[in-house]
């Protein structure tokens, strides 16, 4: 898995780009939330779920069902988000969807169930750039400054890039429609 921070990186930097009159506050910080939130069940681990099972890691709390079960309470939230209940709902899902493809590009670990609980196969993605995260404090050694190397190249630097894009490309449309209008003679 990507760290928990890369994981939430991904809403931030998107949502920021968006815009405070397009994500608010809440529902940013509410996005990063559901972008880690499937990597609770390595709680799994201490109460002896296997990783394999259904309910271990990278099982159903990584699975499309689950990002859209968060995203579902997001919308009923709407008014505490400060948002709509659509854009609730796609933020939230996208944030919390975006974690289970980020493992799926991970070099290690046993897949996601991304289909679950239709299918309880696990899933990568052919292209797995992504350095595998060590789980709990393990993080915080020379295996973890080798995986913030590879979420910095393959995560953080690409997603801020695009995010930066967005920014450029939203302010030359926002100059664009200051611009007077000229007419014609």
């Amino acid at each position: 898995m990507p760290s928990i921070f890369t994981h939430a990186a991904v809403p931030l930097l998107l949502g920021g780009v968006a815009g405070r009159k397009c994500v608010s506050g809440r529902l940013l910080a509410t996005g990063a939330i559901a972008a880690m939130l499937p990597d609770a069940d390595t709680v799994g681990f201490k109460l002896g779920i296997a990783y394999a099972s259904d309910f271990g890691h990278r099982g159903a709390a990584h699975s499309i069902a689950f990002a859209l079960a968060v995203a579902c309470l997001a919308a009923a939230s709407h008014r505490l988000l400060l948002t709509t209940p659509w854009r609730a709902f796609g933020f939230v899902a996208l944030a919390a969807l975006s974690h289970p493809l980020l493992d799926a590009c991970t070099n290690g670990g046993l897949g996601v169930a991304l289909a679950w609980p239709m299918d309880d196969h696990r899933y990568f993605l052919p292209w797995r750039p992504i350095e595998v995260s060590p789980i709990g404090a393990r993080f915080f050694s020379a295996r973890g400054l080798v995986v913030i190397g590879s979420e910095l190249t393959w995560v953080v630097l690409p997603t801020a890039g695009l995010a930066g894009l967005a920014w450029i490309a939203g302010r030359r449309r926002a100059a664009r429609r200051q611009m007077p209008q000229r007419r014609m003679p």
